[in-house]
């Protein structure tokens, strides 16, 4: 078993050892994750991947709550992040009450805020009130409709520069990391070297602190549409497809259940 990390453990990874982390959504798989990985994001992609919404933006934070528990049910040794789903931030008093909500009710280890400079007062609100905090910064899912779609960062010197502002403002309101998503390679180089908190990347290239992953995409159970910057590792709902096509077959055939799987005493 991994000894579990802690936000002190994880600041000193900067430089030293590369951090992983993969979302989950429930117990079973988080269970399977746990002794692999660093972290586990109880991400608002559960909206997409979980629930087969178009976006992240419905969810709600009773919603990341459940789910949230179940993960740290699952993975009681790992350190767990939960995402603040979108309109659950508007205010400091907001944003606390949600977070005290998410401790309160969960084993969560810290939660997420997307947002950069304009989020930096809210982030110190929290971390000075005992609440961890890992900023988002870059392409941001909750955004995707005021910015018509999904758009990559750092492909213009404006967006260059305002990405590594909002790393610095997010570092020195008190967080932890940050995750670093759809930026340019050579942004998420230059974000990782202006801050001293580790950077997660998920689309930000290879020169990141560490990378993250939705489990449905990188093990091909998400079928909607594969971003480029994600490697399936498991050709998932093929193994899934073929092996309850096996199981129909065999209860229509009368081979399942065999003597092997009946109680003959």
């Amino acid at each position: 078993m991994r000894k579990k990390e802690t936000v002190s453990s994880l600041k000193s990874a900067k430089g030293d050892r590369k951090l992983t982390m993969i979302t989950a959504y429930d117990a079973l798989f988080s269970s399977l994750f746990a002794d692999e990985v660093d972290m586990i994001l109880v991400g608002d992609s559960l909206n997409m991947s979980f629930n087969g919404e178009s976006d992240t933006l419905s969810v709600t934070i009773e919603q990341m709550i459940y789910h949230t528990r179940a993960v740290c049910n699952g993975a009681p040794e790992t350190f767990v992040v939960c995402d603040m789903p979108f309109g659950s931030t508007n205010t400091k008093e907001e944003a606390l009450s949600n977070a005290v909500e998410i401790f309160r009710q969960t084993k969560a280890d810290a939660i997420k805020i997307e947002g950069g400079v304009y989020k930096a007062e809210l982030v110190r609100h929290l971390c000075n009130n005992a609440i961890a905090v890992m900023g988002h910064i870059g392409l941001l899912p909750q955004f995707v409709r005021s910015e018509g779609g999904y758009k990559v960062q750092g492909r213009d010197e404006k967006s260059f520069k305002e990405v590594i502002e909002d790393a610095i403002a997010i570092e020195e309101a008190g967080a932890f990391a940050l995750v670093l998503e759809g930026v340019t390679e050579k942004l998420g180089k230059a974000v990782t070297e202006a801050v001293s908190i580790p950077v997660i990347g998920i689309g930000a290239g290879s020169a990141t602190d560490g990378q993250v992953l939705v489990w449905s995409d990188m093990l091909g159970f998400f079928e909607s549409f594969k971003p480029k910057f994600v490697k399936r590792y498991l050709d998932g709902a093929m193994h899934v497809r073929k092996a309850v096509e096996c199981y129909v077959k065999e209860v229509k055939n009368g081979t399942f259940p065999s003597k092997d799987h009946t109680y003959t005493k």
